[in-house]
């Protein structure tokens, strides 16, 4: 909130807080005034009356005083008098703040209470149905496209290139890529996972050896020998042909075909010489540093990284861009996925509540002892006179009801001691 704004605000508090305490002291006042007329109509002997007014306006404001003593005594000293246990926060703020921090931590960013918070409220559900309207998904991607835009519009080629220079290609000078790379491969072959690649692989190379037969024929049999018939040669180039695209069906539908067992222990040997194998390690980065220290090596890394920043810049600029209108579909579809998927929304839930809980019972403590310094900085007069705005008008009324609640228990004991007298 600017300055301007919370000096508006204050001089608002300020406004009804004078109001509300120009309402109890007219109240106190009122009731004096009723007292002093109940006592000259009693010495007129107007009758009995006036003592059953003068004793509901005599508690009146004795209820009044007495609690305009306590209000008061909250955040000054009542007259300027040194009165024990007065200007409680003034001189107790420390204490006051530690209390508040205490209150907080524990009843407000205790884990448990953070993960029931995040159950009742349903936050997958409000997620799903604001991210499923195509606006709101629009709105979101647009906010992220300003804060792309100016994290990497900021940056100039100049500095993509030095940052690339310093960070990048430093950090990659000095660490070892062989072992690394052989734990990722060795990972990537006991789960399979390049399984996937294999099948694309075999599928398009099948597809590129039908649509290109003639080239692939004529490519073979330009191979053999000069003395070798030529009828010989095609027809050799021909089965040569059939039996490529044979092997490439094979490998494509069958999972244990040899080929692919062949392909599995050379990555899983290579994986294990990349970890444990001293010559192979020292050939990757003798070829890693041989590659970083070309010019042309960096030049070309340098360039890709400025037009990828470009490119970048100018996709999530433009609102009709295919990266703009994709990534709002996107959020879109996943907001109504939210609604229709119940284990998708339990398992948000679920992250939602893992990822507060961790984040109150990781920064609890710095929450905490940030309003505890906060109230601590504060200058005593300062802290009485902030807090005073902020609630003093409602206490106000503590004042009021004393009056009103003084003026009618008086009179009740005053009537119930006329009935036993």
């Amino acid at each position: 909130m600017s300055e301007p704004v919370t000096a508006a605000a204050d001089a608002q508090r300020l406004r009804s807080l004078r109001r509300a305490k120009l309402g109890a002291l007219s109240l106190l006042v009122l009731a004096a005034l009723v007292d002093l007329a109940a006592l000259l109509a009693q010495r007129h002997g107007v009758g009995g009356w006036a003592g059953y007014v003068r004793a509901g306006a005599e508690a009146g404001m004795v209820g009044g005083l007495a609690d305009w003593f306590a209000v008061t005594a909250l955040f000054r000293r009542p007259l300027g008098l040194p009165i024990p246990h007065t200007a409680l926060v003034p001189t107790r703020k420390a204490a006051l703040g530690e209390s508040l921090a205490d209150f907080v931590g524990t009843h407000f960013l205790a884990p448990d209470v953070v993960r029931d918070r995040i159950a009742r409220a349903g936050v997958p559900r409000r997620v799903g149905a604001w991210l499923s309207a195509p606006e709101h998904a629009q709105r979101v991607t647009a906010e992220a496209a300003v804060g792309v835009q100016a994290a990497i519009g900021v940056l100039r080629d100049e500095d993509v290139r030095s940052v690339l220079g310093e960070a990048v290609l430093g950090r990659l000078a000095g660490a070892q890529l062989a072992p690394p790379a052989g734990r990722v491969l060795g990972q990537v072959v006991r789960d399979g996972a390049h399984h996937g690649l294999v099948d694309v692989a075999a599928r398009e190379l099948r597809g590129w050896l039908e649509a290109n037969e003639e080239l692939v024929v004529a490519t073979l049999a330009a191979q053999a020998p000069g003395w070798s018939p030529r009828v010989l040669d095609e027809a050799i180039a021909v089965r040569a042909h059939r039996e490529l695209l044979r092997v490439c069906r094979d490998v494509e539908h069958d999972r244990d075909h040899r080929l692919r067992g062949a392909l599995d222990s050379f990555l899983a040997r290579l994986a294990e010489d990349l970890r444990d194998d001293p010559a192979t390690i020292e050939r990757v980065e003798a070829t890693k540093q041989a590659l970083l220290e070309r010019p042309d090596v960096r030049s070309a890394l340098g360039d890709l990284l400025s037009a990828g920043r470009r490119l970048v810049v100018d996709l999530v600029g433009d609102p009709g861009s295919t990266l703009r209108v994709q990534a709002a579909e996107a959020l879109s579809g996943f907001g109504r996925r939210l609604l229709d998927d119940e284990q998708l929304a339990a398992k948000v839930e679920q992250w939602a509540a893992g990822v507060a809980s961790y984040a109150v019972g990781t920064w609890r403590g710095e929450v905490t002892a940030l309003i505890t310094e906060t109230i601590e900085r504060w200058d005593a007069d300062e802290a009485g006179r902030r807090i005073e705005l902020h609630v003093g008008r409602d206490l106000q009324f503590i004042r009021v009801n004393g009056t009103v609640v003084g003026a009618v228990a008086g009179l009740a004991i005053h009537a119930v001691a006329q009935l036993l007298l």
